[in-house]
């Protein structure tokens, strides 16, 4: 074996040492010997039951009492009479089966073959064995086959046969056929028994097994470890690399040649081949580690504090706590099963419409929201597409909040911020005096600008155009302080920013709400100005307080709000409302604002960021819009009813 091949061996000295050797089985044969029923001086490798789990194989467990000790094998158990170790590699052990024990006639607790011991470590192979047959008929003039009439009955005869390997020196007589095997112990086989008696004494004195201690060539490979791991130590007279190089390939030398005092050349080979590219790595290992000690330091500690600096910064980092809590106010899918629980099982209602039925809920942190529970109209898909795509992205505090939403086979909901004041309309068209005046006229302005902001973000603010299309005082609602929050997306639509053409397929919106342009294009194209058209509607109605259309009115000019009030502005006239009060300074303005937005072609309408300008200009500043009207003032009753609103929507959440 060449110096280099040699000299590759020691890096992994210690390794061998874990793998063949390890500090645990050093321990286990470290254990004390101990006494098991009769026996005495049991040492490694058996236990018992109660041994600490570093003495002993847990394989070789005995059994333990006053008078016996027992062995398990297989599935069954035997009484162990005597324990020899004949070398420090393997010991032998005298086992007899408990059905055999007292020399009575019965059969082997389990079976053996002849080479079913080569599975296990534990080998009972033995040249003598005891053979059990059944036979149809009995047999005479063979001396061979003792008959066990204990075991035997009418029509089945046994016999048992004790003698060499019956499968290769016995005949086996016709009509027979083996029952049970059993090996027995070579120093009990004296004679052939000439009875079934003298068969069971020589069973009644057991077999032997034999039990590996330890791999003689692991117990090798350790002394030569240990001695050349001495030499390393007793070499080695300083740190320089010259002398740790030195001192390594010495004691590989020496590594190499105690093996070989051992084992053939060829295994040296066999190893060292099997493990030189380990061998190797380990090797550079070493090397880099040593080459690096007075780099590895300095690296280190540099990556600790850009670490440290790392995680502080980020503690502090504005910015990122702001993402943080935006990801907080991503939409959340939950399973039906959460809505349920939610909803408390769908206890408390809140409205009904077209598009289902709205609950009131409670998250798990106590934040209050409002479920609105799709029904399975034919537009739900598109409806709720749209609403997840457009207001799951949006953060503005003039559009609702979607917290979350279920999308689970049919079943579909949208959970939303609660608003405990409900929808605008409440307000504005309220039956009784006291709730109609609930809101001054400055708060009007205040709410017409909160939602003119959201409108601005939806069309301006955010990276993609999104037109709602459905603006109304249903789809506005209040939250506590009663700020306005814009909700409702089913018919939102999302464009590119630059886009001034708009293509839907159908008309899109509420009746009296809806821009002209929607229903035909001979008005112009749809853009975001529908939306503008929508909210001076809207506008028109805070104005006056009441519906834009009103078939009940006693005089058929007032059965259309817009038109009216224009006529009235026009002529400079005192206006009154509801016949009662003057038309104060911020309702002429939400009135003259409105009429601008409702402009029939939609290029004459302004941009909501024109729009908050005029709201935020005194009423006198305004100049007045063209009519926006096709008919006269006289226009009958019938001509107006037309523009009535026929769609019944929910109030999203009230209380």
């Amino acid at each position: 074996m060449a110096a280099t091949e040699a000299s590759a061996i020691f890096p992994l000295l210690l390794l061998l040492h874990l793998l063949f050797s390890g500090l645990a089985a050093a321990r286990q044969e470290d254990c004390p010997p101990f006494s098991c029923g009769q026996l005495r001086d049991v040492k490694y490798p058996f236990r018992r039951k109660d041994d600490p789990s570093i003495c002993g194989v847990t394989t070789y467990q005995l059994s333990c009492d006053a008078n016996r000790s027992t062995f398990r094998i297989g599935s069954a158990d035997y009484f162990v009479t005597q324990i020899s170790y004949r070398s420090s590699y393997s010991a032998w052990i005298r086992l007899v089966d408990p059905n055999l024990a007292n020399g009575s006639c019965g059969l082997p607790t389990q079976s053996y073959s002849f080479d079913n011991m080569s599975a296990t470590e534990i080998n009972c192979d033995s040249v003598y064995w005891a053979s059990y047959m059944s036979c149809s008929e009995p047999i005479h003039n063979d001396t061979r086959y003792h008959l066990l009439s204990c075991l035997s009955s009418k029509d089945t005869f046994v016999y048992v046969i004790v003698g060499l390997n019956v499968d290769e020196l016995f005949y086996l007589h016709p009509g027979c056929e083996y029952q049970s095997m059993i090996p027995v112990a070579d120093d009990a086989f004296v004679i052939p028994p000439s009875s079934s008696i003298d068969a069971f004494r020589i069973l009644q004195k057991g077999f032997n097994c034999n039990i590996p201690r330890r791999n003689r060539k692991s117990t090798i490979i350790h002394r030569c470890l240990k001695e050349a791991t001495s030499m390393f130590s007793d070499l080695i007279t300083s740190k320089q690399l010259l002398s740790i190089v030195y001192s390594v390939v010495r004691s590989e030398l020496h590594f190499k040649s105690c093996m070989e005092d051992h084992f053939y050349r060829t295994f040296i080979s066999r190893i060292t081949i099997a493990v030189t590219v380990l061998i190797l790595i380990v090797q550079l290992l070493i090397v880099l580690l040593i080459l690096c000690r007075f780099v590895m330091a300095p690296i280190i500690l540099c990556v600790f504090l850009l670490h440290k600096l790392w995680v502080s910064r980020a503690s502090v980092d504005t910015v990122e706590k702001f993402l943080r809590a935006q990801q907080t106010l991503t939409p959340t899918r939950y399973a039906y099963t959460d809505i349920v629980a939610i909803t408390r099982h769908f206890r408390q209602k809140l409205g009904q419409g077209g598009f289902g039925s709205v609950f009131k809920g409670e998250l798990a942190g106590g934040l209050l929201v409002a479920v609105k529970l799709l029904g399975n109209s034919k537009c739900n898909g598109d409806e709720f597409i749209s609403e997840v795509a457009t207001i799951g992205r949006i953060h503005h505090v003039n559009v609702v909040r979607l917290v979350g939403y279920c999308a689970e086979g049919s079943k579909r909901a949208l959970v939303y911020e609660y608003m405990p004041n409900g929808s605008l309309d409440r307000y504005i068209f309220a039956s009784k005096p006291t709730t109609a005046r609930t809101f001054t006229s400055e708060k009007l302005i205040d709410i017409a600008m909160g939602v003119a902001r959201g409108i601005h973000y939806l069309h301006r603010g955010c990276d993609m155009q999104i037109l709602h299309f459905d603006i109304k005082p249903h789809n506005i609602l209040l939250d506590r302080n009663f700020t306005p929050k814009i909700s409702d997306f089913g018919l939102a639509k999302l464009y590119p920013k630059g886009n001034n053409l708009v293509s839907v397929s159908a008309a899109r919106g509420t009746v009296g709400y809806i821009a002209p342009e929607l229903i035909s294009r001979s008005f112009g194209i749809i853009s975001h100005k529908s939306d503008v058209y929508s909210f001076g509607m809207l506008l028109m109605e805070m104005a006056g307080r009441r519906r834009n259309v009103n078939p009940r009115a006693e005089n058929s000019s007032q059965v259309y709000y817009p038109s009216w009030i224009y006529d009235k502005l026009a002529r400079q006239q005192e206006i009154q409302f509801d016949d009662t009060s003057e038309i104060e300074e911020l309702e002429k303005k939400l009135a003259v604002v409105g009429l601008w937005c409702i402009q029939i072609k939609p290029s004459e309408r302004p941009t909501m960021a024109k729009v908050l300008e005029m709201l935020e200009a005194d009423a006198s500043s305004l100049p007045m819009p063209p009519k926006p009207f096709v008919s006269s003032v006289d226009s009958t009753s019938e001509t107006q009813t037309c523009l009535i609103s026929s769609s019944a929507e929910l109030s999203i959440i009230s209380e």
